[in-house]
């Protein structure tokens, strides 16, 4: 069982442009990227379970009503009359998204600690704004060191939203170092978490603890270097081209076939996650970008199912 622990929002994207001088319509979309990453689990039919604390509003219960749809696990869903986290989204020419956010006091962020976990907690995957938003970020971290400290394997993702951290982030994000097994970042957030050069510092990184750093780069594809100095790069498929419609939901598209494939290799410690070879990652990468390219083709965070792909990893 993969559990994926984070907030769950609600992205307001822009429907259609507007004219000059007026605001266009927002469409409201769920989102969040640990939600996203869990929905991509459970559509890719890995068995997934979703920890977050949902607001008892009507985003909150279509948020639920989605988790549960995608063959998500809810069992470990808080509940909570705090309103539901909002995320304003602009889309550039190129697709790219950027975000302003609403979440003073909001549900996700009220999470709380939910104990010693289920015994079939084999993967556990944390990120995004839930590690950087008290007092739940505090309870998110405690997991993460929890699971670690028991010897299984945690993913993270710090999905850097640049409007809500500060440059002290850095160091509490170099703390979790040890704790992590697979680091997965976008080359963006690298280079900020870095200050400097991102390649430089993925090498850093996993002299501390990582057995793996999968950095996304866009239109340049997926690139993962281990821990054992290998280095393996995938573009993004040629054939058949991608029309992209907004990159929403795209990075937790790729982070969760990542898990599905983790699932499906029988991986669920940092030590097996080392003996991976080259070879082996190609595979793992090749599905996980060919995933995105189907999330970057529709409006909103819609990755696919198991079926649009064929080949599972």
């Amino acid at each position: 069982m993969i559990l994926v622990g984070g907030e769950a929002l609600v992205d307001l994207v822009p429907a259609a442009q507007a004219r000059p001088g007026e605001l266009g319509q927002l469409r409201p979309l769920p989102g969040g990227g640990p939600y996203n990453v869990a929905i991509a689990v459970g559509r890719l039919d890995a068995p997934v379970r979703f920890l977050s604390r949902l607001s008892t509003d009507a985003f909150g219960d279509a948020l639920l009503d989605r988790l549960r749809l995608s063959g998500v696990d809810t069992t470990m869903v808080q509940r909570g009359p705090e309103p539901t986290t909002l995320a304003i989204a602009g889309i550039g020419p190129d697709g790219s998204a950027r975000y302003s956010f609403y979440v003073q006091g909001t549900a996700d962020r009220e999470v709380r600690h939910p104990g010693p976990l289920p015994g079939d907690v084999e993967i556990v995957s944390l990120g995004t704004l839930s590690l950087a938003l008290e007092p739940g970020a505090t309870h998110y971290e405690q997991l993460l060191r929890d699971h670690a400290a028991n010897g299984r394997l945690t993913v993270l993702d710090p999905n850097i939203r640049t409007a809500l951290v500060t440059p002290a982030y850095r160091d509490r994000f170099a703390t979790w170092l040890p704790d992590i097994g697979l680091l997965k970042l976008s080359i963006e957030d690298a280079a900020w978490l870095a200050d400097g050069d991102p390649h430089e510092a993925v090498r850093g990184w996993l002299a501390k603890g990582p057995a793996a750093v999968v950095l996304t780069r866009g239109a340049d594809g997926i690139l993962v270097r281990t821990a054992a100095g290998d280095e393996v790069a995938v573009p993004v498929p040629a054939t058949p081209p991608t029309t992209v419609v907004d990159t929403i939901g795209a990075g937790d598209t790729v982070h969760g076939a990542l898990l599905c494939w983790l699932h499906n290799s029988g991986i669920s410690t940092p030590d097996a996650l080392r003996e991976v070879n080259a070879e082996e990652w190609r595979k793992a990468l090749d599905f996980a970008v060919r995933a995105a390219a189907v999330t970057v083709s529709r409006a909103g965070a819609e990755p696919p199912y198991a079926a649009e792909l064929g080949v599972a990893p």
